[in-house]
């Protein structure tokens, strides 16, 4: 197993962290697909207010971390990564009834599912479509999350953002830029980070939004795999679906290693049991070969890499860096 780098400032991290800082850690279980090298350091954020000092201490002495919530929609390299890794779960969630329209405010490790299912109980619609979907808050608004034909755009009043030169400030939606599974925060990585969300709801019935949740639900459950897995691969190219396109090139079931491109919607990669981030990432190359050739469509990753994977036309390391995902 890789140690940890000795040349990072291990002394003034461990004084300003303590006993919250865990070194040469797997990241394999903090991941949704269960795949990930070491980590050089490790650090569980319970509050906005922590990871706010957290990020600030790091980028004032200059460390290199990466944000995650639920570990879905990214793989992390077989090597892991440098730098430190923090888990984001400062979940705190406030509905406000009252407000016209009236909203809902999430840290930005909160389950975005949870919320839409909390939210549901108070008798609030909006966030059916996000009943179902993996991630965080924070991770929502980093990529414009969106399923069933709404997204984050549809649903943000605002972002708490601390970014690394402006400090906290928010950001609307004109200000996140968005587009499709996009934002300013994911073009622009490593300059801010979310640390919690507002978001637009609107007056229901329990029954009404839980119905329509239990139908996407429904969906979800005939339509994508169960078990390990990083989320959607690829994103939908225009007026297409990259799951159909992998399926019409006849890779469904495909296997490298203990990963395999899943028979249910080729969109999906599963690790069945002791698959490498190697494996997952052979297959994507596959993938992406196997529909260009057939179909003339290039297809762009919807997950990001974490760490450093083999340039599938150089042979030269490529390195990545995912931040707060969906």
């Amino acid at each position: 197993m890789r140690r940890y780098s000795a040349r990072f400032p291990w002394d003034e991290l461990r004084t300003a962290f303590g006993s919250r800082l865990q070194e040469n850690v797997v990241m394999a279980n903090y991941t949704s697909s269960r795949i990930g090298g070491p980590a050089d350091g490790l650090l569980v954020v319970q509050s906005a207010s922590e990871l706010e000092n957290a990020v600030t201490t790091l980028w004032q002495l200059e460390v290199p971390f990466h944000l995650i919530g639920s570990g879905s929609n990214i793989l992390i390299s077989d090597e892991g990564v440098r730098g430190i890794v923090i888990i984001n779960r400062a979940r705190n969630i406030r509905i406000e009834a009252r407000n016209t329209p009236p909203t809902v405010w999430a840290e930005s490790g909160a389950n975005l599912g949870a919320v839409a299912r909390q939210v549901a109980l108070r008798g609030f619609g909006g966030l059916e479509w996000a009943a179902t979907v993996p991630g965080t808050i924070g991770g929502a608004v980093y990529g414009n999350a969106g399923a069933h034909g709404a997204d984050m755009r549809s649903n943000l009043v605002l972002a708490e953002i601390l970014h690394r030169n402006l400090g906290k400030t928010t950001w609307n939606v004109e200000d996140l830029a968005y587009d499709y599974r996009s934002s300013a925060l994911k073009r622009n990585p490593g300059d801010a980070i979310v640390l919690a969300a507002r978001l637009r709801l609107f007056p229901s019935t329990t029954d009404e939004v839980q119905k329509k949740m239990e139908e996407y639900a429904a969906r979800r459950r005939s339509t994508q795999p169960p078990g390990a897995s990083m989320g959607s691969m690829f994103k939908n190219p225009p007026g297409d679906a990259a799951g159909r396109l992998i399926d019409a090139a006849g890779l469904k079931g495909t296997r490298r290693g203990g990963a395999e491109i899943s028979k249910l919607h080729a969109n999906f990669f599963v690790n069945c049991g002791q698959a490498k981030a190697i494996d997952v990432y052979e297959l994507i190359q596959i993938a992406r070969q196997t529909v260009l050739q057939r179909f003339g469509v290039s297809l762009e990753l919807e997950i990001e890499l974490l760490g450093s994977f083999p340039n599938d036309s150089t042979g030269s390391l490529t390195t990545l860096q995912a931040r707060d995902e969906p």
